[in-house]
């Protein structure tokens, strides 16, 4: 049976939000909020960029760059890793069957 949500209150950018999430993801959506607010600080500390709209959307694009690099950081270790493992595969092999 699945859990009922529950409602969070988390605090971005000295304006409190309301957000309905699943009871076991409580902690996550707190720590994802604290992790937007600081973004979101400091973009407006640059004093560049004015406005809570345009502030959360340069958040939004600065937080989804970091994933997907880090994505594509994981998919190149994945690679070599594979890499690495037919070498090890090949080499065990070769010994196995020289031995």
């Amino acid at each position: 049976m699945p859990e009922k949500p529950t409602t969070v209150e988390v605090n971005i950018l000295d304006k409190d939000y309301l957000v309905a999430c699943p009871y076991d993801a409580r902690q996550a959506l707190i720590q994802a909020a604290q992790h937007l607010d600081t973004k979101m600080r400091e973009i407006r500390a640059s004093g560049k960029v004015f406005g809570t709209e345009r502030i959360a959307v340069m958040a939004a694009l600065n937080i989804t760059h970091d994933l997907l690099q880090q994505s594509h950081m994981s998919d190149d270790a994945t690679n070599i890793l594979k890499r690495m493992d037919s070498r090890l595969d090949e080499a065990l092999g070769d010994q196995q069957n020289s031995g």
